[in-house]
């Protein structure tokens, strides 16, 4: 939740590595134990010891996993805090480098919502279904409805770029998802996978409070989804997800340590979910509207990166009009070009998944909509219509 996000002075990294491999100069903690010269276990290097000891913490019992946060709620650095880096930026209209790169990223963060709510009016007009975003220019796999799926799959990527020399010391593999698909068992085929092969994976936990309408506390007993990545011997984070500079910072390290590493990192983004978990979803159903409301004030991430640059003389009133004035001209002009294009061929609906041979129940499948075509697909209008709107009209269904 943003309102038990706690300021932190560095990048406390949860990690069963050596102490040298932490990101802070201080060794995070760890459960301590009664431990006399009494020899290991032959099979690990687990001490042996003669008193009875229970653990339930990564911290020691010294309370929760901490959150790293460079910006406070209103935009300004935490006392102790660094502020990263920025890289280069390719933007034409920034005063300096580290200027550059903050307004791109304002304008990814700006483009989202406007995005959103362009959209959602569409789908509301029966224009379009649920919308995913790709873009194999970028190698982002559009994404899947379905719980946690792609999180093996995400091992499963990072495995491969370690085995391609060209790639193992260029790329890593980064999957997102929510703290309620870290309930589901690909979470943990994912994260066990990606520890013991061991593979290049960025798992990137976005806990935004709430699994549709199941909130966090009944979701898990634990610390969080940080709290798990050390039984996996991963190197683990938890940042606050509403600070985009705490955010970019913790991810840069996590990709510097998987390249270095060949291991997998977890992050944990602390935040809280404003929006409906869908557009067939009401939150109000179970959570007052005020509480929402409530959040949105105390710590909108938007916000505070905004109030961050304007106090740098980055970003004005002016400059925010236009933005906003241009991302909903730019969002509505790619519709209605996507609108005018044709969809790729319906035979793409059985051919776009599995290489080499058709499987034998796609094709019954695929057979059994091409007699319904063929008998139907000119006589009932709303087919006839339908039809057209694909490149092949349907007509290619059949070998």
């Amino acid at each position: 939740m943003i309102a038990s996000l706690r300021s932190s002075r560095i990048l406390s990294v949860v990690s069963l590595s050596s102490p040298s491999r932490l990101l802070s100069t201080t060794a995070a903690q760890v459960p301590t134990f009664p431990v006399q010269d009494h020899g290991v276990l032959p099979t690990s290097r687990s001490p042996i010891v003669t008193r009875l000891h229970f653990f339930n913490s990564v911290t020691g019992g010294q309370g929760q996993i901490p959150t790293y946060r460079v910006l406070d709620g209103v935009g300004i650095p935490v006392e102790g805090a660094q502020v990263p880096q920025v890289g280069l930026s390719y933007s034409n209209h920034c005063r300096v480098a580290s200027h550059c790169a903050l307004v791109d990223y304002y304008e990814q963060m700006m483009l989202l919502p406007t995005m959103d709510n362009v959209l959602y009016n569409v789908q509301r007009q029966g224009k379009i279904s649920f919308y995913h975003f790709g873009s194999p220019k970028h190698h982002f796999h559009t994404i899947s409805s379905p719980l946690a799926t792609q999180i093996p799959q995400a091992a499963g990527v990072g495995f491969a770029l370690r085995r391609d020399p060209a790639r193992r010391d260029k790329n890593v593999a980064c999957v997102y998802f929510g703290e309620g698909a870290a309930s589901e068992g690909d979470f943990h085929a994912g994260m066990l996978l990606a520890s013991t092969i061991p593979c290049p994976t960025i798992f990137l936990a976005r806990n935004n409070g709430f699994a549709i309408s199941t909130p966090a506390h009944e979701q898990y007993y634990g610390d969080g989804i940080a709290a798990r990545g050390p039984g996996y011997g991963v190197d683990t984070v938890r940042v606050d997800g509403n600070d985009v500079l705490a955010v970019m910072d913790a991810v840069k390290e996590a990709r510097r340590r998987c390249l270095e590493s060949g291991r997998a990192v977890l992050v944990e983004a602390m935040t809280y979910r404003v929006g409906h978990h869908s557009t067939s979803d009401d939150s109000f159903a179970y959570r007052g509207r005020q509480e929402v409301e409530n959040m949105k004030k105390i710590d909108n991430p938007i916000t505070r990166f905004r109030l961050y640059m304007e106090s740098r003389g980055w970003w004005n009133d002016q400059e925010e009009e236009t933005l906003k004035v241009r991302l909903k001209k730019d969002v509505l002009a790619a519709f209605k070009r996507a609108e005018s294009l044709k969809r790729s061929d319906l035979r793409d609906l059985f051919t776009d998944v599995y290489a080499g041979e058709e499987p034998w129940n796609l094709r019954e499948q695929r057979e059994e909509l091409a007699v319904l075509l063929e008998k139907y697909g000119e006589a009932w209008e709303p087919w006839r219509n339908e039809l057209k709107r694909f490149r092949d009209e349907g007509k290619k269904l059949v070998d």
